[in-house]
């Protein structure tokens, strides 16, 4: 497969430094408040943020982060819409973005059409974690391709060693480990992983590795960072936001997050 240029997402894994990542919802918990986030996160030294599109069937994740679809839903966020938001967002943000999202919006919205605006606004990688392996190679890696975007896939505890090394040679950016088998923001402790963390820990991937879901406190973070290249961390601060904007209590949280960075 023909490798990408370098984008803003390679770039930071060529430090041997642990990633933090943050999930947020695009419009929640108001419709105009993603942009506003992206600035926060970027002066709070995040190292690269993933942009859920909202979907009301999204099928990994759990309440907080299914609330907060359904919210930005009601609130009148569309693709069209993001993409209008985000459209200057490079005069002033740095950070690599990854897009999260469910195939169907993308599918309806038109494939091509849909990596042809990431390409123009600068968006580094997406993450389309129902898109199967085998169409992505069949049908869509070369809109990946063509407009520079990291297509970056999902393993998890059940995921078999062949299908391992083809889901590692088909990423770009980075491999996203799901930490249990559960949906997002359940409460598994993240020592009930270990096993799962040291078999990542001593594969010879590709790819650098970034655990989520249920990575709630800068404990969880510490310990997952002893065997891979960095977290995210979504359903806790999406929780943040629930009671509305408030950039202190933002600033704070993450501030806590990285007190074991």
């Amino acid at each position: 497969m023909s490798m990408l240029h370098e984008n803003r997402l390679s770039e930071i894994f060529r430090s041997s430094r642990k990633k933090l990542s943050i999930y947020l919802t695009a419009g929640y918990p108001k419709l105009q408040d993603t942009v506003p986030l992206l600035e926060i996160l970027q002066n709070s030294e995040i190292d690269f943020v993933e942009i859920g599109i909202p979907f009301s069937d999204s099928i990994m994740d759990g309440p907080v982060i299914l609330h907060s679809h359904q919210v930005a839903l009601e609130n009148g966020m569309t693709i069209d819409l993001l993409f209008d938001q985000l459209a200057e967002i490079r005069d002033y943000i740095s950070i690599p973005i990854v897009l999260m999202g469910s195939m169907n919006p993308v599918y309806q919205y038109g494939f091509e059409k849909f990596c042809r605006q990431c390409g123009k606004i600068g968006i580094d990688g997406l993450l389309l974690p129902d898109l199967p392996l085998i169409e992505f190679k069949r049908h869509y890696s070369t809109f990946y391709r063509q407009n520079n975007l990291a297509s970056v896939f999902m393993i998890s505890p059940q995921t078999s060693e062949e299908r391992l090394a083809q889901i590692d040679e088909a990423t770009e950016g980075f491999l996203y480990a799901v930490s249990s088998s559960s949906t997002t923001g359940a409460s598994n402790k993240m020592e009930d992983s270990q096993s799962y963390f040291e078999q990542l820990q001593i594969r010879n991937f590709r790819n650098p590795v970034v655990v989520g879901f249920n990575i709630k406190t800068k404990e969880d973070i510490s310990f997952v960072n002893q065997y891979v290249d960095g977290v995210i961390v979504g359903s806790a601060f999406v929780q943040i936001l629930e009671g509305g904007f408030d950039q202190e209590r933002i600033v704070e949280f993450i501030a806590g997050l990285k007190g074991c960075q």
